[in-house]
């Protein structure tokens, strides 16, 4: 039987009804824009990720410029990320007048490598009066942005340590992670600020586009409010922001959405236990790695695949969805050609790129469709041995 890599549908029937009623509210009040839908729903989400605010926005991409002009990111400034993730991470650095400096990942994980990070620091960088410069660029290092990849949360013991020890930022990039946890901390609760996206592919998904922004420094919660809001209030402006705001219908949607999250969450993570089980035997294939430090929320539920393309298209042949996150490191983008990097300088990023693989993993999978999946991979690897 075919297998869709996602279906919403299944997820969204059971609160139908609640989500048509979020909708006919705002219809009755007309009010489409703030106002008290999106303060519950920003609560709500403070509450969840036990921060003291969260600021809603029009995107997870906003999400991550809106953090880093609140941040002070200057034109030239340098931002340490990874080249292993979704576009918009490198993207939004960019769109905020920064320039991205990429380091590896780890190979098991896939998440930033702090080692990376700080043998980057320590190579190319000093401590001055102007904060933290590059040595080789005379540019300012503002922050680092990690990534929380395909739902388990990076190694933030070691990554606030290292910024800390600098004295920038850390920028956490949560689009992915959502619920997931580090010891006993929520993605969103690490660094100055952790950006979310609502992306409807995503475990708190929207009807559309969302974002937020979770932050326990009031000051700059407050800063985002205006910068999302063009930087002003009403019609008197400090600063030039942008109009980036979640609408009261999104917010809606989302607070019907939060409260069944950690069962939805419980549901992927039985099913990446049933993988784990059924493929213990493939020597093909490498399951996902979990830091033991980490509760995995499963974004994605991620192997890395020998003869990975041949796999690809056999399930495809077959109609089991699945997709490669990521194909092409950031570094070899070609709108990142400018900065100078070339193919072989992060070795695990391309590296992974040419071998993972994200098979169905959403909650509402049936058991019969989760052994469909097994058994197709299963019969690519037996047809490559002659078995």
């Amino acid at each position: 039987m075919p297998v869709p890599l996602l279906d919403l549908s299944r997820q969204h029937a059971p609160v139908l009804a609640e989500l048509r009623a979020v909708l006919d509210e705002a219809l009755s009040c007309s009010r489409f824009i703030k106002g008290p839908v999106l303060e519950r729903f920003e609560h709500d989400l403070a509450d969840y990720c036990d921060t003291r605010r969260a600021v809603g926005c029009a995107s997870g991409t906003d999400a991550l410029i809106l953090a880093l002009q609140a941040l002070d990111l200057k034109p030239g400034d340098e931002v340490v990320t990874t080249p292993f993730t979704f576009f918009a991470t490198a993207g939004a650095i960019a769109r905020a007048g920064g320039i991205p400096v990429f380091v590896d990942i780890l190979p098991d994980t896939f998440n930033i490598s702090p080692a990376a990070i700080k043998h980057w620091f320590e190579t190319n960088c000093a401590l001055t009066d102007r904060g933290t410069v590059d040595r080789n660029t005379g540019s300012v290092v503002r922050a680092v942005t990690a990534v929380d990849l395909f739902g388990q949360i990076a190694d933030m013991d070691s990554i606030e340590h290292i910024c800390s020890d600098w004295g920038v930022s850390l920028v956490e990039d949560a689009c992915q992670s959502i619920g997931a946890m580090w010891k006993e901390r929520r993605a969103g609760a690490f660094g100055r600020v952790g950006c979310f996206s609502f992306f409807p592919s995503k475990n708190l998904g929207a009807l559309g586009d969302a974002g937020a922004i979770t932050t326990d420094d009031c000051a700059l919660a407050d800063r985002l409010v205006s910068l999302r809001e063009h930087g002003g209030q009403g019609y008197v402006h400090r600063e030039i922001g942008t109009n980036s705001r979640m609408d009261a219908i999104q917010a809606g949607f989302l607070s019907v959405k939060l409260r069944r999250l950690d069962e939805w969450h419980e549901g992927r993570r039985r099913n990446a236990a049933f993988y784990a089980e059924a493929f213990a035997d493939i020597d093909e294939i490498t399951l996902p790695v979990i830091d033991p430090r980490a509760w995995s929320v499963y974004n994605q539920y991620t192997i890395r695949a020998v003869d990975r393309d041949g796999l690809m298209a056999h399930l495809k042949s077959l109609g089991i969805g699945c997709a490669v996150y990521y194909p092409l490191p950031l570094h070899l983008q070609e709108c990142f050609s400018s900065l100078g990097y070339a193919a072989g300088d992060f070795p695990e990023a391309e590296r992974a790129s040419r071998e993972v693989l994200s098979l169905p993993v959403f909650g509402e999978l049936t058991e019969e469709e989760l052994g469909e999946v097994v058994q197709a991979v299963k019969s690519h690897y037996a047809a490559r041995s002659g078995g």
